[in-house]
């Protein structure tokens, strides 16, 4: 359960870099039902902001890293994060984009992981954060696709606190490991971990990456919209026990993320 208050450790903002804006624009509205608000651009620059429901739940820009591909990136609140930075550094993590400020609105940083899985945080200025979650259209969960699962539970909860809970997946899946914040109660657990063969990273080049998961009413019909829109569906709509049914979406430039339509409460 991911919520809008935000505390340390906790997912709080994600953008989308990629290769043609406006097309991305067009995707997510159509799959999500999301309305682009653009900011002002420049040569430089060019992305904006995605709405549902008039509420702010994510970024997009322009992809600009030289061989970088197109990826949703997820921020987590920090108190400091300078702090968090010799913190990552320390654990053997990589700084992408050095602690830096927005504006008012916050400080930000962006690292890899040690195996090469990219994160970013957020230290709250004026803006805390997206705000809208855990309602169709908007994030639910997150999710780390790693090579090792032992090592990424060592640095990410050096790093966060986080706490970690194996469950065995049906059907002798393997493990999935359930993450929630420190200090947290089990009901905030805000995403997972599961340990893939480096072939089964192929969309991040054997790399560890991390995904957004996003609430939807219907996941057959949001399926559909992916590859009516462009996109591909590498798994699913398929029921999870416990959790909904769910499909693995690549949009048109390839970027990865999940629909879910949770299981309703008990």
């Amino acid at each position: 359960m991911i919520t809008t208050d935000f505390t340390p450790g906790t997912p709080c903002w994600l953008d989308l870099g990629a290769p043609d804006v406006r097309a991305a624009a067009d995707f997510y509205g159509a799959v999500l039902g999301w309305d682009y608000e653009p900011m002002e651009e420049s040569e430089d620059m060019e992305g904006g902001m995605f709405r549902k429901d008039g509420k702010l739940v994510a970024g997009l820009g322009r992809l600009t890293e030289e061989g970088a591909r197109s990826a949703w990136m997820i921020y987590y609140t920090v108190t400091d994060a300078d702090a968090t930075t010799e913190v990552v550094e320390d654990a053997g993590g990589t700084v992408r984009v050095a602690p830096r400020d927005l504006g008012e609105w916050g400080r930000m940083a962006q690292y890899s992981d040690p195996l090469g899985g990219q994160f970013a945080v957020w230290q709250p200025g004026t803006d805390t954060g997206v705000e809208l979650v855990d309602k169709p259209g908007s994030l639910n969960w997150t999710e780390l696709y790693t090579s090792d699962a032992a090592a990424a539970r060592e640095f990410y909860g050096g790093v966060f606190g986080w706490r970690f809970s194996d469950m065995d997946l049906p059907g002798g899946g393997g493990t999935y490991t359930l993450i929630t914040p420190a200090g947290l109660p089990e009901e905030r657990m805000q995403g997972g971990l599961m340990e893939l063969s480096e072939d089964d990273l192929a969309v991040a080049g054997g790399r560890p990456y991390w995904h957004p998961v996003f609430a939807v009413d219907d996941c057959d019909a949001a399926a559909a919209a992916v590859t009516e829109n462009g996109g591909t569906v590498q798994m699913g709509p398929a029921d999870a026990e416990g959790v909904g049914r769910l499909a693995v979406c690549l949009d048109p430039s390839n970027a990865d993320f999940v629909v879910l339509a949770p299981t309703p409460p008990a």
